[in-house]
């Protein structure tokens, strides 16, 4: 008889949790945004939010950075704890870049890392550092109304990263920009995220920005907004934005994922 004792491996605490949540704005009959939706996001996922305008994809964002009070139902977790304002654990990067215009590129990189004071060498140090990744190494010094719009983007994608939080929230950053500059910034980000690991919860309407960057991609469904799938992206990493647009499996992933919005959108 074997009498060796097998002890299953324990499943490690998601980093982002949602617990039946249900979210709703106004009170009685008021606007029913997310209805029960229940989800876990495991440290270094990326993982995307995809569906129709109104159906709560950023107002679960919010939720996740303490930007609003807590839902009436259900439960929301970052790393184990309910979401608070000003949690350093979390960075989130909106879609407007929200650069301040007195401050140069360097600055405004370093800005986030100066209020949670980090020391003045230090952060700089990081912020240029970061700025040379998403290729504003010769633009330290230029303020941002001499930035192109893809050039704030990268500014702000360098300051979300510079502040080193473990979790990345990310509102459609590259929603505003042409194709051609969002192509190069989401090969940046994949670059970035690649060498760094971070958490990431990102908003996207663009189905192949969610494929191509993306270990999972969750549709949601028309206000009130459900999870009507949960849908593993099984393409090899590294990858190549554009390559990848090229690839059959790419393409079949592309109208999977469209019938299920589509399904999702007659519940």
């Amino acid at each position: 008889m074997d009498s060796k004792i097998r002890i299953a491996a324990a499943q490690p605490a998601p980093a982002i949790a949602l617990r039946e949540l249900t979210i709703k704005f106004g009170r009685d009959d008021g606007t029913l945004a997310v209805d029960n939706v229940s989800l876990e996001v495991f440290a270094g996922q990326f993982v995307s939010f995809v569906g129709p305008s109104g159906c709560g994809k950023t107002t679960i964002l919010n939720l996740l950075a303490g930007l609003m009070p807590a839902a009436g139902e259900g439960n929301a977790f970052i790393l184990g704890r309910p979401p608070v304002s000003g949690n350093r654990d979390v960075a989130y990067m909106l879609a407007r870049d929200s650069l301040l215009p007195w401050r140069t590129a360097l600055g405004n990189a370093a800005y986030g890392m100066e209020v949670r004071g980090v020391d003045r060498l230090e952060r700089e140090e990081r912020a240029r550092e970061l700025l040379q990744i998403v290729g504003l190494g010769s633009f330290v010094g230029h303020y941002p109304k001499s930035l192109s719009h893809g050039m704030r983007q990268r500014c702000a994608l360098a300051r979300t990263f510079a502040l080193d939080s473990p979790v990345l929230l990310m509102d459609e950053p590259f929603g505003a920009l042409d194709v051609q500059t969002k192509l190069q910034l989401e090969e940046v980000l994949l670059s970035l995220w690649s060498e760094r690991r971070r958490t990431v919860l990102f908003v996207t309407h663009d189905l192949s920005e969610a494929i191509t960057m993306s270990d999972r991609v969750i549709a949601m469904s028309p206000r009130p907004g459900r999870i009507v799938a949960d849908m593993t992206i099984d393409l090899p990493r590294p990858r190549k934005v554009r390559a990848l647009q090229r690839e059959p499996k790419f393409h079949e992933i592309y109208s999977r994922l469209w019938t299920l919005l589509e399904q999702g959108a007659q519940i």
